[in-house]
């Protein structure tokens, strides 16, 4: 218990701590539920810290759908907390709900994607996610497409466990009819114990959609409880 309300804890002071900063911080808490071997439910709550303030709000339900496990998987390592990066294919189902605190349209988002996973000789992984967000901004509807290739690797020294990871994302906007978006993160994720992973990385954002073009620098804190 103690373990889980420090890295709460964490999870806060992270945005706090960045409010003197130019960069964007980015908490989050996920909550998986197992349902069965195939099947589970994740939520998901986070938001976005620019300056002093508060941006945007967004939460949602998933379901989580996915194959069997890799066959050999003492030869490939394994991820201990999520279950999910066990298995050669991922879909998940889900809505977004997306608050904007600075005066911006709120957002209802119907999320649809696939993520493959190619796991690779000593403990490597790599993943290819395919997303497909159905958005209503204000009364107008649009869709975006993103896609996402993540390399990662579990591994202990000492006592302490971690997954580092870097991972690179593309993003097409029907509203622009282009590809207006590229985004680059590295980081990791750090089991606490059999439910609680805290997962600390820095990210880069390139928007080139608007007018200006815009660039974000910004510090993630997510916070994985899984039951």
């Amino acid at each position: 218990m103690r373990r889980i309300i420090l890295a709460a804890l964490i999870v806060v002071s992270s945005a706090n701590a960045a409010r003197a900063q130019t960069v964007q911080v980015w908490p989050e808490i996920s909550a998986f539920a197992r349902l069965n071997e195939r099947m589970r439910f994740y939520f998901l709550a986070t938001t976005v810290k620019e300056s002093q303030d508060s941006t945007e709000g967004e939460f949602g339900p998933n379901l989580d759908f996915y194959v069997r496990p890799f066959r050999d998987r003492k030869r490939f390592g394994g991820f201990r907390l999520d279950e999910s990066k066990n298995r050669l294919l991922l879909f998940r189902v889900g809505y977004r709900y997306i608050h904007s605190l600075n005066g911006d349209p709120d957002e209802h988002r119907a999320v649809l994607e696939a993520t493959a996973r190619y796991p690779l000789i000593g403990g490597v992984l790599v993943s290819d996610r395919g997303r497909v967000d159905l958005r209503s901004i204000d009364g107008e509807y649009s869709w975006r497409f993103r896609s996402r290739l993540s390399v990662e690797k579990e591994f202990s020294i000492g006592r302490v466990r971690m997954n580092p990871y870097v991972r690179g994302e593309l993003f097409y906007d029907s509203r622009f009819d282009a590809w207006s978006r590229t985004e680059w993160a590295g980081g990791s994720a750090f089991p606490l114990n059999r439910r609680v992973e805290l997962d600390e990385y820095f990210g880069y954002q390139h928007d080139t959609g608007g007018d200006p073009n815009r660039k974000v620098y910004a510090i993630g804190t997510v916070l994985n409880l899984y039951f």
